[in-house]
């Protein structure tokens, strides 16, 4: 058998079609089965922040060291230092974190994974990756690789003579890529088809190129333009919540180290990458012979270092990029970046390989463009008269890339975690009272259910409130209470308005109840808008004929404006919510596929989103009380209604004159109006597998089943947030 034959990115002759490519406008429903299954050998109950807990961080920073300092003859490294590589590595696995959807980042370890494994930005990166392995083997399971490549990260650059912010640990090890994960709409890798008219990145997407973490370091379109790389930087970094002064200080702290690699052209120098390559090669891509020791790697395609002294942490990128001027000239990889201006007498720096020979320092393209735009220059002049704000800065960037999508601080484990909760963490108080017991909850339920409050409205109430969670980087929830603050205090799904009177209610209820205390008992707005929501489900399956209990724990608390970043949570508003029957008027994607989306971020699997569904319509909690949806006479009680008059053979549905996205549902004998619907709704009966689950729920024997699920269900949504519980 040849190596082409053997390749595992070679298709196999006897390869099945699957579902998908046969009828590629099919719901996909896999992002939904990865939430039902564990993949992987590891169980469902092993606590990864406890594991990481049980280390000696000292020693393993040791093990990472050695690795860091101790060359290998089968992969070079430059200057006898793996530093730069290792940053390089863990900003790779953090950097794909987008603020749009909170996926991507450095949880789950997916770097190892295709695509990404194989994006020509991490070109040779698998090897800073099989360096690690003997780190990895020694501490097993008790080290995720998520945790490893962002603390070789850290220990890099301590090793250089930087002082990092600090480490937490317990991110968890994925053993398969997200496939929730919408990377852009381009069909070949290097590519750039994601920008509008008015030259911004579509929406969700972070980078502006396929396959690259960030942009093009040459510049847009492969062009030496700084003054539009600043553009497609500031628009790249603020996709992922970094404002100007963070993204400077990352740009200018992560090029202090290192250098680029260019030595051939790319044409030449560059093997297949690890999806591509043969068997043999055991995973390893971008192998291309004797090049890498010869004549030097070829990665990016642009070649040099940016300081004279490139793995130790100093001002010498700050002091080049200001104090020289510097011409684009093509490098020896055939790609652009930038020299000394003839006369300009930059110190130059030791070759990688050859310590006794020297190179001139170069700049990219993205570099210039912190000296040209003007708000950046400014801030790198600030760095150069402020070496220590420099550092802090950089410090707290770097902290914030790379631990962004772990979510609150409770989540964090380490003898390294700052004792300092930054905003971006969305801060919560501890709670300084004593909690509710079984007797104030009965009191508090029986006072919300007695007030002027719907049923409708306490459940769509918490739902808004909770179903803010984002299971990707851990962030919105319950928790905190942050739907009486801006910005979600007044976004268009909550119904600001209707929202407002049950926001009062349930601070009047508050005050009564903590002033009438002798003691030191307290409830929070947070608890009270769930326990409200748990209160009008329990009524609601008691009408249907079923007496259920929904759990309740208190503990959460109220946070504040100060611990709330407004414009980070702007990111955290639905565009849809099926839950609802809401979807905004700007969305592109069929609501179904949102719908699917929003069920993956709340961690549901199909099951899961098939009960909440239905039992939301039974309830009518719809979107400003719509009656689309609502396929039952006995709206507010816990029926299994919506199921059973979907999927009536009696009802025939066609598409309404003037919606492309409303049903109706009209009588087969008599033509007469019985329902009206919503393609949420009608993908319950049109999709094979929802369908199969719907007509579950739909059997005589079914909506005993649909209640305790669909409270399960609430359970889980109500409490995704309460890492205090874990």
């Amino acid at each position: 058998m040849s190596s082409d034959e053997s390749s595992p990115g070679t298709p196999s002759p006897n390869a099945r079609k699957p579902n998908t490519d046969w009828w590629p406008n099919r719901l996909d429903l896999e992002i939904l089965d990865q939430n039902a299954r564990d993949a992987g050998p590891v169980s469902d109950d092993f606590d990864y922040g406890e594991a990481f807990q049980s280390l000696d961080l000292d020693e393993v920073k040791a093990d990472i060291e050695q690795v860091i300092t101790e060359p290998k003859e089968w992969w070079p490294a430059d200057y006898d230092h793996y530093g730069p590589f290792m940053i390089r590595m863990a900003w790779h696995s953090a950097g794909t974190y987008r603020a749009y959807d909170g996926r991507g980042g450095a949880a789950g370890g997916r770097q190892r994974f295709a695509p990404i494994s194989s994006w020509p930005d991490n070109a040779n990166l698998d090897k800073a990756r099989r360096l690690l392995w003997p780190v990895k083997q020694k501490y097993g399971r008790n080290l995720s690789w998520a945790d490893l490549m962002i603390l070789a990260g850290n220990v890099a650059v301590e090793s250089m003579g930087f002082q990092t912010f600090g480490f937490a640990g317990g991110r968890e090890d994925s053993f398969e890529p997200d496939k929730g994960v919408d990377w852009g709409p381009e069909e070949e890798l290097e590519t750039q088809e994601r920008f509008d008219e008015a030259g911004e990145i579509q929406e969700g997407l972070g980078a502006s190129v396929m396959g690259l973490i960030y942009v093009n370091p040459e510049g847009p379109d492969g062009q030496p333009d700084p003054e539009a790389s600043a553009e497609n930087i500031r628009q790249t970094f603020s996709r992922m919540a970094m404002d100007d002064r963070q993204t400077a200080a990352l740009i200018a702290g992560g090029h202090t180290f290192g250098k680029v690699h260019g030595a051939d052209s790319t044409e030449n120098a560059h093997g297949p990458d690890p999806e591509e390559a043969p068997i043999e090669n055991m995973g390893l891509g971008w192998q291309d012979g004797e090049t890498a020791r010869e004549e030097g790697v070829t990665t990016s395609g642009i070649e040099g270092p940016w300081t004279s002294s490139p793995t130790e942490w100093d001002m010498g990128y700050v002091d080049n990029l200001l104090e020289y001027e510097w011409e684009p000239e093509k490098g020896p990889g055939g790609a652009w970046q930038w020299t000394p201006t003839e006369g300009e007498d930059v110190e130059a720096a030791p070759d990688a390989q050859n310590p006794d020979e020297e190179v001139t320092p170069m700049m990219l393209t993205t570099d210039i463009a912190l000296k040209r735009d003007p708000t950046y220059r400014e801030i790198m002049e600030d760095f150069q008269e402020n070496p220590m704000e420099f550092g802090m800065s950089f410090a707290k960037a770097w902290y914030k890339l790379t631990h962004r999508d772990m979510g609150p601080p409770e989540r964090f484990s380490g003898p390294e975690v700052p004792e300092e909760t930054m905003v971006w963490q969305d801060p919560i108080p501890d709670a300084d009272y004593d909690l509710i017991g079984d007797e104030e909850i009965d009191q508090l339920k029986a006072e919300i259910l007695d007030s002027d409050l719907s049923r409708t409205r306490l459940v769509k109430t918490a739902w808004a409130s909770a179903s803010t969670y984002r299971d990707s980087d851990k962030r919105g929830g319950a928790n905190g209470a942050r739907i009486r603050l801006e910005p979600q205090r007044n976004w268009e799904v909550n119904e600001p308005e209707e929202l407002e009177t049950a926001l009062e209610t349930y601070e009047d209820i508050q005050q009564e109840f903590n002033e009438s205390r002798s003691d030191d008992t307290r409830v929070s707005l947070a608890d009270l808008i769930v326990l409200g929501g748990n209160a009008a489900v329990e009524e609601a399956a008691a009408e249907a004929g079923y007496d259920v209990s929904v759990p309740f724990e208190p503990g959460r608390t109220d946070a504040t404006e100060e611990q709330t970043d407004a414009d980070s949570f702007e990111a955290l508003k639905p565009r849809a919510d099926p839950f609802r029957n809401y979807i905004r008027d700007d969305v592109q994607k069929p609501a179904e596929e949102v719908m699917v989306d929003k069920a993956d971020l709340l961690d549901l699997t199909a099951e899961e989103l098939t009960a909440l569904v239905g039992g939301a319509r039974a309830l009518g909690a719809t979107y400003r009380d719509s009656h689309l949806g609502v396929l039952t006479e006995a709206e507010g009680a816990l029926t299994n209604d919506f199921f059973v008059n979907l999927l009536d053979m009696g009802t025939e549905w066609e598409q309404t004159r003037d919606s492309e996205t409303v049903y109706e549902g009209r009588d087969r004998e008599t033509g007469d109006l019985e329902w009206e619907a919503t393609r949420l709704d009608l993908i319950f009966g049109s999709h094979d597998r929802l369908r199969a689950i719907a007509e579950t729920y739909a059997a005589e024997d079914g909506e005993e089943m649909l209640v305790e699920d669909f409270v399960d269900v609430w359970t889980k949504v109500m409490r995704a947030d309460r890492f205090d519980l874990e």
